[in-house]
């Protein structure tokens, strides 16, 4: 049997619990994937996901501890941390009270994974302005989990996938005038090599692999007329990268490399900046896309959605993403192999 797969919830009052019940109990209608195998282990209050079952009874068993989660038979657990009991729940509301129940859930799940009695975790959305004004000094998950695993948040790749693109970016959030100078030779090289790591765990064989590295600037810079961040920075960390035996190629024009990989020339794409690389992205698999933390020393996947307040409750949102997370992170933890190792 594999390792146990986490699931935390996110904040209470989102789609999170919404989108779990949806898609694990078997009394909802949905197709769940199979548990056969697997212990799926719910982290947050169980009040928020009473909310959505109506008269339906609990489709979990409820368990005291993390301690003891790798001894779990197949089955859908529960772990409500001690501070979150008695918890209130306001479906579409945000509030510091759900932010402060994502981020207690989410410490609650470092301690297994941390410790390896757990193989990954599926993160729930998370408001992170709430997550703040509860206390918690985060822009979001990526960079708690990060330093919960003792890592800077350069120090991790932010990677985007769906069954026809995947993307990693060399920068997460900053403001577009702040890009320039944070695409460096080091943080571009280890992309490549977050991204090189991931492609073979998900087991393509060699020659499968390539990747396509993005130019800043438009036209990848024409030749330095029109930015040298391609000659002097882009260009050598690809060179470095191909001395380390990564199949990487570019810098590329990113108005056309998409479309490149969309018809299978290149298994990757690496993009300088959000947006770069995640317009193409969510063009394709705006309903289905998985985020990936590379760099952490266990399987990280998230749904690419927020919190969805205005559609909770409504049974409207897709739950694609949220079953491609869990598939995904259910493959990497089976195959015995992580992409998420720091260089």
């Amino acid at each position: 049997m594999q390792q146990p797969l986490c699931i935390t919830l996110g904040d209470p009052n989102g789609l999170g619990p919404e989108l779990v019940c949806r898609l694990l109990d078997p009394d909802a209608g949905a197709a769940a994937p199979g548990i056969d195998n697997v212990s799926w282990v719910l982290v947050g209050p169980a009040s928020s996901l009473e909310s959505h079952l109506g008269n339906r009874k609990p489709f979990w068993a409820p368990i005291g501890s993390l301690d003891h989660i790798d001894t779990l038979g197949p089955g859908v657990y529960l772990f409500e941390p001690e501070p979150l009991r008695g918890f209130s729940p306001e479906p579409g509301v945000a509030s510091p009270e759900g932010g402060r129940a994502a981020g207690v859930s989410l410490a609650a799940a470092c301690d297994p994974l941390l410790s390896g009695k757990a193989g990954a975790v599926v993160t729930l959305p998370l408001n992170k302005a709430m997550l703040q004004a509860a206390g918690f000094d985060f822009p979001g998950h990526t960079e708690f989990l990060a330093q919960a695993a003792g890592l800077k948040p350069d120090e991790v790749t932010m990677h985007l996938c769906g069954d026809k693109l995947r993307v990693s970016l060399v920068t997460t959030h900053p403001r577009l005038a702040d890009v320039p100078r944070l695409v460096t030779f080091e943080r571009v090289l280890r992309c490549l090599t977050h991204t090189d790591g991931f492609l073979r765990a998900l087991g393509l064989e060699e020659g499968s692999r390539d990747i396509a590295v993005c130019g800043l600037n438009p036209h990848a810079g024409e030749s330095g007329s029109i930015g040298t961040e391609e000659i002097e920075i882009i260009a050598p960390a690809i060179a470095e990268a191909q001395a380390r035996g990564i199949d990487a190629f570019g810098p590329y024009p990113a108005d056309t490399v998409f479309h490149r990989a969309l018809h299978g020339e290149f298994a990757a794409v690496v993009a300088m900046y959000h947006d770069q690389g995640l317009g193409p992205l969510k063009l394709m698999h705006f309903h289905e896309a998985v985020n990936v933390t590379l760099g952490l020393p266990f399987v990280r996947t998230s749904v690419d959605h927020g919190t969805g307040y205005d559609l909770v409750g409504k049974h409207t949102a897709s739950t694609g993403s949220l079953e491609a997370a869990i598939s995904l992170a259910s493959t990497l933890i089976s195959q015995r192999n992580t992409p998420c190792t720091s260089e």
